[in-house]
């Protein structure tokens, strides 16, 4: 418990905004179109990123442990240092959190963010399924995340969007990680300990892709640049997506 307590504190000294890639490679460029850049301002006044996913033309699905003030969204982005000419920036509109979610203890870390105009689909902007209802990962799954975390502990933000290749874990991994906080129904446990690979600071809110779907979003880690990791259960909040979609 000792252990957790130390990495939330690490993680909210560095902004607890988001995970980071480690062990991972550059990724084709645009080959992600439904990839999303995320920033937005938090109480301290500082600037900070998250990743996310376009979902629909005028909705992006992220972490709830995302959410700021003067939000905006970067898509079609590989190398978000400067303006490409398939990006499109389209500010925030509205964030949706999810109502139970605790900046706390983590639970139900997923949100829902209204753009102010549609994007335009692209080749490179293009939304990304989600997962069906009655279909889950298991473990052994091979699945994969992008962004644009740091490349190492005390490394510096990339600007080229990069991606590891990680595995599903027995929930047993993350229950004894996390103890409490970690919850089956609603979380995917990802990331061999064994294998220095892992989403950690930089990356919160993007997409673990499994079987050409989202699957999963990154939402914590156990360890400070290690596996595995707990990403938010896409398919425990489909009707949630919905409904939020529907009245919005």
């Amino acid at each position: 418990m000792a252990a957790v307590l130390i990495l939330l504190t690490f993680l909210l000294l560095l902004g607890a905004d988001a995970e980071e890639i480690i062990g991972g490679h550059e990724v084709k460029p645009h080959s992600r179109p439904y990839m999303a850049f995320i920033k937005f301002v938090k109480d301290d006044g500082k600037n900070y990123r998250c990743g996310g996913f376009l979902v629909r033309e005028n909705f992006v699905l992220t972490a709830a442990h995302c959410m700021g003030s003067a939000m905006s969204v970067t898509l079609g982005a590989h190398n978000i240092s400067f303006p490409e000419e398939t990006q499109q920036i389209i500010p925030v509109a509205k964030a949706f959190p999810h109502p139970g979610f605790n900046n706390k203890t983590f639970p139900n870390d997923i949100m829902l963010l209204k753009l102010e105009r549609k994007a335009l689909k692209t080749e490179y902007v293009r939304p990304f399924s989600l997962p069906r209802s009655n279909v889950h990962v298991k473990p052994g799954d091979v699945c994969h995340v992008a962004g644009w975390g740091m490349l190492a502990l005390k490394g510096k933000l990339p600007d080229i969007l990069q991606e590891v290749e990680l595995t599903v874990q027995k929930d047993q991994e993350c229950e004894f990680c996390f103890r409490r906080r970690y919850n089956k129904a609603t979380a995917i446990c990802v990331g061999d300990p064994k294998i220095k690979r892992a989403s950690f600071l930089g990356d919160s809110g993007g997409p673990l892709v499994c079987k050409n779907r989202a699957a999963g979003i990154v939402s914590l880690a156990c360890n400070d640049g290690s596996a595995p990791g707990t990403y938010t259960r896409v398919s425990s909040f489909l009707s949630w997506i919905q409904k939020i979609i529907k009245r919005s």
